[in-house]
């Protein structure tokens, strides 16, 4: 590719629009130059706006450092200087599925990392590898918002991305019912333990409607694009429980499964080693080359020794065995704020890009 896509971050001052920042700096094919962000961000360049909040382990890259931030809400004037955006922004959800419709009607794509729009009936939410055919919808969503280039498109919860994927390896063997704990870090609510100490050595039994996205988000994953609107799936039945634990980047999952067919240890260890989609086929710049890994040890995958696998943009699963009461169980983690949020809307831009939805304007 001769020319990079100028991308602009909606948001980008938060933890997820830091990590936007960060994985997009020596990205191949896009490359940030414009950052929006809230009115009293907006005049001061992004190191200003930042300030002391860069939270990040890897520094601030220079190229944004002077960059001047907009305001967000200038719809117009920010949608003039980018092919696309990402949209990390933090308003309410009538907020943001207004700011991120009115980019999309100035025929500007956004790639969203925000929950507002994912139950949009023609806005797709997609994990790359699972299910890129839920795109298709983009050319409906377009007649609704009258463009001809916008659209928005959404990636889904970080909490699904540690079983969700796991369970979709083993679809051919019918999983029917599901049950999940996950163990949630304190990134996925923008924090660190800095800012967060309450949670050093605590755990809190509650995050505020993540149990409702766990359980039905994979059903829209895994439904079927009819009449221009994503029909979810009905089955696997799940049920989940979240829980905020002091980690500070990781969600692992306990998850209980049971089949209608009658799967071995070994077939289901396969279909985890060979499952691939899409971008690894294509050899997207931020695809994993293995989506799934399995770890033989009891004691793992562990947060300290796993939650970077393939640069964070993989999932570990360990533990499988057969249950007393269900018929199989595991453990899976993913990296909340890179797989489960930047890295997968960058992914989702990827592909989007692949398939002809993303371009130079």
């Amino acid at each position: 590719m001769n020319e990079k896509l100028r991308v602009g971050i909606l948001g980008g001052t938060g933890m997820v629009g830091q990590r936007f920042i960060s994985l997009l700096e020596d990205h191949p094919w896009f490359e940030v130059t414009t950052i929006a962000a809230s009115p009293r961000s907006a005049g001061k360049t992004y190191e200003e706006a930042v300030g002391g909040r860069w939270k990040m382990k890897t520094p601030m890259p220079e190229k944004v450092k002077g960059i001047v931030v907009m305001n967000v809400n200038e719809v117009e004037k920010v949608a003039a200087e980018v092919d696309f955006v990402f949209s990390a922004v933090d308003m309410s959800k009538d907020e943001i599925k207004a700011i991120e419709e009115a980019y999309a009607k100035t025929e500007t794509p956004v790639v969203s990392n925000n929950s507002a729009h994912r139950w949009t009936p023609d806005v797709p939410m997609v994990v790359p590898e699972i299910n890129t055919e839920h795109f298709e919808v983009i050319r409906d969503q377009r007649k609704r918002l009258g463009t001809e280039r916008g659209f928005v498109a959404v990636k889904p919860n970080c909490s699904i991305q540690s079983y969700a994927p796991v369970l979709t390896a083993w679809m051919e063997y019918e999983p029917y019912e599901v049950v999940a704990t996950t163990y949630q870090a304190i990134s996925g609510a923008g924090k660190t333990f800095q800012d967060w100490p309450e949670m050093v050595e605590n755990v809190i039994p509650y995050i505020g409607g993540e149990e409702e996205k766990s359980e039905k988000e994979p059903l829209r994953i895994w439904g079927k694009v009819e009449s221009g609107v994503i029909v979810p799936a009905t089955s696997p039945v799940i049920t989940c429980q979240c829980v905020r634990v002091p980690v500070l980047d990781g969600h692992t999952a306990a998850v209980f499964v049971k089949f209608k067919k009658n799967p071995t240890k070994e077939q289901l260890v396969e279909k985890l080693r060979n499952f691939a989609g899409e971008p690894q086929k294509l050899g997207l710049p931020s695809a994993p080359k293995q989506f799934i890994q399995y770890l033989e040890e009891d004691n793992r995958p562990q947060v300290k020794q796993d939650v970077d696998f393939e640069n964070g943009m993989g999932v570990s699963v360990g533990r499988l065995r057969e249950d007393s009461v269900y018929d199989w169980k595991f453990i899976g983690l993913s990296h909340n704020t890179v797989r489960g949020a930047a890295g997968g809307a960058v992914l989702c831009a990827e592909m989007l890009k692949a398939k002809g939805y993303i371009g130079k304007k």
